[in-house]
């Protein structure tokens, strides 16, 4: 191992938090609002309660693997480790479609909106700027990457913490049901349960934050103890504001059918609860968390691809670099960004296709890789042994696999067919499955980590 290109280990805890929640970006359960009310009937809040209850589920798996291989590979490791090394490489390259896409899918909102509000500036212009700015702070590191997430990530806690008192002032005020708590958000007699359950990959995609986070394993003190807890934390913190977001949403504007636009639903919601200056508010923090967004996902995107480097699946020379100025993925971050450059000639609709099949996907072989490790290989079968390694992570895998077949025919399409690319390549990788994927030694990279340690 001596001689490789390293990452430098200056997280702690709370950056590694916040990091993940910059990749989930809270505020985006606004973006979708209009959408999902739709199809719930008026149940978001309940779709998401369904949501966090599943990705707990697989956030749980994620906390087991990454306690065992600790590296910045993610589910791609974890796979590769817990199951087989094909698979691994499979799963690595679907879940590529969520990093290599989300900063374009960020680039071209944040594009779409200043466009709306300074139409004198032609999109192109501002989709290229933003992308050049995200990256250069993506070159210059984790540590600065994450300082200034850590300042828009709070711009957006404060943003739903307004939105949410003016709700509850206008509910004492007799505007929406009138009511602080009701249970009208959360069931409704008219909805219909497919309708509900198909809504749910997509709000799926709003939890990947916890992926995020175990990209940051060879950037993190302590990984072993410091990533489970930002996993959790991660998922629960992005649930609980989705859940009362939503919540407030629908309790001031209860009329989902009065929206002409799905699309601007949510703008009729802010400029009926707090008029021009809460829309005002609303305009700047989606464009803030657009930057922290796609930070936060070319920063990850990156690091999956410097594994597949190091691991030489990819070309080495250029994916497993890391610059010796910055100890940062240099290149990889630069092919990110040159990704991100195609969202000039996207819409909305056609980006988020490609995004919602590789998380799905990389989920159910994660949680099957918990089952594999511990109760299969370890032979960890005591009575709590059964519930920790086999019911939990099987109950991940299967409720997974359902949502899977939950998604619409265009990300099944993209996610299929960018999958047998990553198959044929494979079948060249291995000369036809005559040989294994190359991997790194991790046992001989957990010797030197844990030299590091006492030293």
């Amino acid at each position: 191992m001596k001689g490789l290109p390293e990452l430098k280990r200056s997280l702690n805890t709370r950056y590694v938090i916040v990091f993940g929640l910059s990749f989930m970006a809270p505020v985006t359960v606004f973006s979708t609002y209009g959408i999902a009310i739709d199809r719930t009937h008026g149940m978001i809040p309940t779709a998401y309660i369904i949501a966090l209850i599943v990705m707990l589920f697989t956030s749980y798996s994620y906390a087991k693997m990454v306690q065992v291989y600790p590296t910045t590979g993610s589910a791609y490791t974890f796979v590769q480790k817990g199951i087989n090394s094909h698979l691994g490489f499979l799963v690595g390259w679907v879940i590529l479609l969520d990093y290599l896409f989300s900063p374009m899918i960020s680039a071209l909102l944040f594009g779409i909106m200043v466009n709306a509000y300074f139409p004198g500036i032609p999109i192109v212009a501002v989709i290229i700027s933003f992308i050049i700015a995200v990256t250069t702070i993506n070159i210059f590191g984790i540590k600065v990457a994450a300082n200034v997430n850590t300042f828009l990530v709070i711009f957006q806690f404060l943003f739903i913490m307004i939105f949410s008192l003016l709700c509850i002032n206008g509910l004492i005020a007799g505007k929406g049901t009138g009511e602080l708590f009701s249970k009208d958000p959360f069931f409704s007699p008219d909805v219909n349960i497919n309708n509900l359950l198909s809504i749910v990959p997509l709000l799926c995609f709003s939890f990947l934050g916890f992926d995020a986070v175990t990209t940051l394993a060879e950037e993190t003190k302590n990984p072993k103890k410091t990533l489970p807890k930002a996993i959790y934390a991660t998922t629960l913190i992005g649930g609980l504001l989705f859940v009362a977001a939503t919540y407030f949403a629908q309790s001031i504007f209860p009329n989902f059918n009065a929206f002409k636009n799905p699309d601007t639903a949510i703008v009729d919601i802010m400029i009926y609860t707090g008029g021009n200056f809460l829309n005002s508010l609303f305009v700047a923090v989606v464009v803030t968390s657009a930057t922290a967004s796609a930070i936060a996902s070319g920063g990850s995107g990156a690091r999956i691809l410097y594994a597949m480097g190091r691991d030489n699946v990819l070309p080495k020379r250029i994916f497993g670099y890391v610059s010796p100025k910055f100890q940062t993925p240099i290149f990889n971050i630069l092919i990110i960004a040159c990704v991100a450059m195609s969202a000039v000639f996207l819409d909305i609709a056609t980006a988020t296709s490609f995004i919602n099949f590789g998380a799905l996907f990389a989920f159910t072989f994660v949680n099957l890789a918990v089952f594999i490790h511990y109760f299969v290989r370890q032979k960890q079968r005591s009575p709590k042994s059964i519930i920790l390694y086999f019911l939990l992570p099987l109950i991940g895998t299967g409720i997974t696999i359902l949502f899977m077949t939950k998604l619409d025919i265009h990300s099944l399409a993209l996610g299929i067919t960018w999958m047998t690319v990553g198959f044929i390549y494979l079948l060249y990788l291995t000369k036809m499955f005559k040989e294994r994927p190359p991997e790194l030694n991790f046992a001989e990279q957990k010797e030197e980590f844990d030299v590091k340690l006492v030293q």
